[in-house]
C-alpha cells in the first residue's frame, strides 16, 4: 500500500499519483462519493462501479450510532455488509461532532456527546475512533480531530489545533491493522501561523496520508484558497493529500491547481435530490418551468445513462411528481458528472495543460 507521485503539471501544482490501497488501486486526482451510512443515497454499488468510482467515503460517527459496529463487524466488515468491492475510506466523525454544537461537550480525553437519532448519551475516545475504523475495516481511516468554526478567535484555533495533535498522537499509537492505511488532519482554520505549526506536527508523527481539515466551515471561497495554497505547499510531495468535504466543480479545480489529491463532498447527490444538477453551463434547477417542454438532456455533452436516455423535461416531471426515480437519475448525473470532470482534469495535467483546462472550463460555467 503506497501512494507513488507520477508527473507534475509544468504550469501549476496539480498532480498525478496512483495510490495502491488492499482493495485495489486509484489514480489521483480522485473525487469520493460519499455513503455516510453505507450506502451513497438512492445509488447502488454497481452503478457507483460503472460509472467509474473505486472509492467512496463512510462515516464512523453515524455507523457507530446506526447499524452499530458489532453488526458490521458480524457480517464481515463494511465492505461485505454494503457489498462494495473497491475502497472506502472512513472519517472519524470530527467534522459530525462539530456540527452538533448543541449536543457535544470537547474534553481532554475525548468528546461527549448526544446522540441526534435518539438522545442517548456517548463518549468517544481517539482511541475507540480507531479501534471502530479497524472493525468496519476500511482502507484508509482519518484520526479523531477537532473541527473549528469560522470565524474563531486565533486562541480558540490554537485550541482546537492542540487538541487535534494529542488525539493524533494517541491515534497514531494504537493504530495495527496492516492493510488500513491512516491519514493524519491539519488544523488551524485561517491562521497561517497555526497552519504551519499543525502541518509541523502532525507530519511529525509520520501518517501514511494528510487531509487538510477546518475549511469549507463558512469561510469565504478567496480566503479558502488562500489557506489551502500555503498549507499544501507544507505538505510532504510523496504522500496523499486530502482536501476534506469539498467538492463543486470549482473547487476541485482550484484544489487540483495547490496539489490536492483527494476530494469527498456530500454535494452532489444531497444537490441531485433538491432537484440541482451540473451542465457544463454551470449548475440548473431541474425543477424550474422553464424545462417544462424542454426535450433536451440535461447536458449534450454528457454521455450518462440520465443524459442518454431522459429529457430535462421527464426529469422535471419526475421531480415535480414526488418520484423517488428523480433522485436516483439527478444522482447518477452528478456524479457521472463529477467522475468525468476527474478524468478530463487528469488528462490536462498529463499534458502540462491543465491551467488553460481549469480556465476554459470556468469560463463558461456560471456560478
Amino acid at each position: 500500500m503506497t501512494f507513488t507521485l507520477l508527473h507534475k503539471d509544468k504550469h501549476s501544482k496539480a498532480r498525478l499519483g496512483k495510490l495502491k490501497l488492499f482493495h485495489g488501486e486509484i489514480d489521483t486526482p480522485v473525487f469520493m462519493p460519499v455513503g455516510t451510512q453505507a450506502s451513497v443515497k438512492s445509488i447502488t454499488p454497481d452503478e457507483l462501479y460503472d460509472i467509474g468510482f473505486k472509492i467512496i467515503l463512510s462515516n464512523t460517527y453515524h455507523l457507530y450510532l446506526r447499524p452499530g459496529v458489532e453488526i458490521i463487524a458480524n457480517q464481515g466488515g463494511l465492505h461485505k455488509f454494503m457489498n462494495w468491492k473497491n475502497n472506502i475510506l472512513t472519517d472519524s466523525g470530527g467534522f459530525q461532532i462539530f456540527s452538533l454544537s448543541e449536543l457535544r461537550k470537547f474534553k481532554d480525553d475525548g468528546v461527549e456527546f448526544s446522540s441526534h437519532i435518539d438522545g442517548s448519551k456517548h463518549f468517544l475516545t481517539p482511541e475507540k475512533v480507531v479501534k471502530l475504523q479497524e472493525q468496519y475495516g476500511s482502507d484508509i481511516a482519518m484520526v479523531l480531530d477537532e473541527c473549528i468554526q469560522y470565524p474563531c478567535s486565533e486562541k480558540e484555533a490554537e485550541k482546537a489545533k492542540n487538541l487535534t495533535f494529542d488525539w493524533a498522537k494517541r491515534c497514531k499509537a494504537v493504530h495495527t491493522l496492516k492493510t488500513q492505511l491512516q491519514f493524519g488532519i491539519i488544523q488551524g482554520s485561517v491562521y497561517k501561523n497555526l497552519r504551519k505549526a499543525s502541518t509541523d506536527e502532525i507530519t511529525s508523527l509520520n501518517f501514511d496520508g494528510y487531509a487538510v481539515g477546518g475549511l469549507s466551515v463558512g469561510e469565504p471561497f478567496d480566503l479558502r484558497n488562500e489557506v489551502l495554497d500555503y498549507s499544501v505547499e507544507w505538505l510532504p510531495d510523496n504522500q496523499p493529500r486530502y482536501l476534506m468535504g469539498v467538492g463543486t466543480p470549482q473547487d476541485i479545480l482550484y484544489g487540483v491547481m495547490f496539489g490536492i489529491d483527494m476530494f469527498d463532498c456530500v454535494l452532489p447527490t444531497r444537490n441531485a435530490r433538491n432537484g440541482q444538477v451540473f451542465t457544463y453551463n454551470g449548475a440548473i434547477n431541474i425543477k424550474s418551468a422553464i424545462y417544462k417542454n424542454d426535450s433536451s438532456p440535461i447536458d449534450e455533452k454528457c454521455n450518462c445513462y440520465t443524459c442518454r436516455n431522459f429529457s430535462r423535461a421527464y426529469l422535471r416531471h419526475l421531480y415535480k411528481a414526488g418520484e423517488l426515480l428523480a433522485l436516483r437519475l439527478n444522482s447518477i448525473h452528478n456524479l457521472y458528472f463529477l467522475n468525468k470532470l476527474i478524468l478530463d482534469i487528469r488528462q490536462a495535467i498529463a499534458t502540462d495543460t491543465f491551467l488553460k483546462f481549469k480556465d476554459d472550463f470556468l469560463k463558461n460555467y456560471k456560478f
